[in-house]
């Protein structure tokens, strides 16, 4: 039977401790025992459905953490302070000194500034390779590789992981397949396509109201257990816990990610389609001129479509920065870093999220100056939206105004 994420939210319930709907928030950063060898038992992890210190877990944080695994089709799941808070722990819980980590080339900027900059001090070393090549990523694995690195789509190329090809490539060579699926919640999920963990910031789609930053870890019960072991556990130890008002808040707004990735999907499609027409050089998983866009197909849980994220190359910075500034100052959305905010976000990322890549290795990628990135938003009238876009970009000259030259030529 095909694996339904949202189902798998929507059959979560929870009852309040006084029958509420909602799961009552624990706003406590210690608890009290009964008796000391209860506590003794909990610092030993013997103890079941005991708390002890909101460092190492909470109720509201283990609800989030439940819904997210099964979400994911995981075990279970741990949540933390940001996304970088996710991502950083399972790095460094995986891999010791010595260690080799194979990542994709186009990923989130602090994940690159982490992998190309903080883990050599540690003698763990990266090789970034371009993901959607097997035959480069499986030639890259050394006797010292423990872990591939990608995200189901990355940041900001829009370049789709072969999440299925990678993961027989990992079991292959006894590593582990870590799989940043942020941008693509329910579209695509990694772990039932072979995925041993998968991360997301919660701080973008999942969360989606721009409010709070969060991440999650979500893996075997094992894995997870060992991140939050008292002794050597890197969640634990690292101390990026999520605060318990905002793990409730998330689980709040968890419950209408379906609806919300239908919108923002179908928006997203809308407006690629119609760029691509006019000639602009789009780049969008759900556009056939998309090198993967098969790929992604093949990958999706097909009822939340292709994202909300696209890119757009202008030509260049100057261009780009003159229609993110027009086309804030006309409502369309603002001129922000993240994604999954109800209102359009857009950003040149050689020079924001992606300014921690050196300029010579975004030029390899291919980022170039004037490529746009948008997280597109739940605009009721996308075709109203995509009209006035387009008018921002006749303005500034990005494309021409047919009509004139329709009367021009007549």
């Amino acid at each position: 039977m095909a694996f339904k994420p949202a189902n798998n939210i929507q059959d979560l319930q929870y009852f309040g401790e006084f029958g509420g709907v909602n799961p009552s928030i624990s706003d406590s950063s210690t608890y009290t025992f009964l008796s000391a060898k209860t506590m003794f038992d909990t610092f030993e992890g013997n103890a079941d459905g005991c708390y002890l210190y909101s460092r190492h877990s909470s109720p509201s944080n283990l609800y989030l953490g439940e819904a997210l695994a099964a979400m994911e089709g995981t075990e279970t799941a741990n949540v933390s302070a940001s996304g970088m808070g996710a991502i950083t722990p399972v790095i460094m819980q995986l891999c010791v000194a010595g260690d080799h980590i194979i990542s994709s080339r186009t990923i989130y900027g602090g994940t690159y500034a982490f992998l190309k900059n903080f883990t050599p001090k540690f003698n763990i070393k990266t090789s970034f390779v371009d993901i959607t090549k097997l035959d480069i990523v499986e030639a890259s694995i050394t006797k010292h590789t423990k872990v591939i690195y990608c995200e189901s789509v990355s940041n900001p190329l829009l370049e789709v992981a072969d999440i299925k090809g990678l993961a027989e490539i990992a079991k292959k060579h006894d590593l582990k397949l870590v799989v940043d699926n942020t941008f693509s919640p329910l579209s695509i999920s990694p772990a039932t396509l072979g995925a041993d963990i998968v991360i997301h910031s919660l701080t973008k789609f999942i969360n989606g109201s721009s409010d709070t930053v969060g991440g999650v870890v979500c893996g075997t019960q094992e894995f997870i257990n060992d991140l939050r072991n008292v002794n050597d556990g890197a969640s634990m130890l690292l101390g990026s816990t999520m605060d318990s008002l905002r793990a409730a808040s998330v689980l709040k707004n968890l419950r209408t990610l379906h609806i919300r990735m239908q919108q923002h999907s179908k928006n997203g499609l809308y407006l690629a389609e119609k760029f691509e027409a006019d000639g602009l050089k789009t780049v969008y998983p759900g556009l056939k001129s998309h090198p993967s866009h098969e790929l992604f197909k093949n990958m999706m849980n097909e009822t939340y479509g292709f994202g909300g994220m696209l890119t757009v190359d202008v030509g260049s910075l100057e261009k780009a920065n003159k229609l993110m500034e027009l086309m804030q100052n006309r409502n369309l959305g603002y001129l922000a870093v993240s994604l999954g905010f109800y209102k359009t976000l857009f950003s040149a990322p050689g020079s924001s999220t992606s300014s921690e890549i050196p300029e010579d290795e975004q030029k390899k990628m291919g980022l170039s100056d004037g490529l746009i990135r948008f997280s597109i938003g739940l605009d009721a009238d996308i075709k109203r939206t995509y009209h006035m876009m387009r008018d921002c970009m006749i303005e500034i000259g990005i494309l021409e105004d047919k009509k004139s030259c329709f009367t021009e030529a007549y």
